[in-house]
């Protein structure tokens, strides 16, 4: 399944490693570090002054302008749905 993160990015929910309020990583010297790395790299979008949540994948970091909760929702929902029944074979 997918997760829209907001900003025009939509991603794999297999693919999410972690997803961090953006107070967290700007306290964090560790959370900053990983960031300026993969800034280094180019492996970072969305934009920085809207953030509100971080979403970490294997490759890449995704700043958010969604919050964490917000996020949650989302990604539990597509698990959610992909656990559903196909029942459509029944309804005639």
């Amino acid at each position: 399944m997918f997760i829209h993160l907001g900003n025009d990015n939509v991603i794999r929910s297999e693919d999410v490693v972690s997803i961090i309020d953006y107070s967290i990583v700007k306290s964090s010297s560790i959370m900053e570090d990983m960031v300026k790395k993969k800034a280094d790299q180019q492996q970072i979008y969305g934009p920085a002054d809207e953030a509100k949540s971080v979403v970490v994948t294997r490759d890449t970091i995704y700043y958010s302008s969604l919050s964490v909760p917000t996020l949650k929702k989302r990604s539990s929902m597509s698990s959610m749905i992909s656990k559903l029944d196909d029942y459509s074979d029944d309804i005639e």
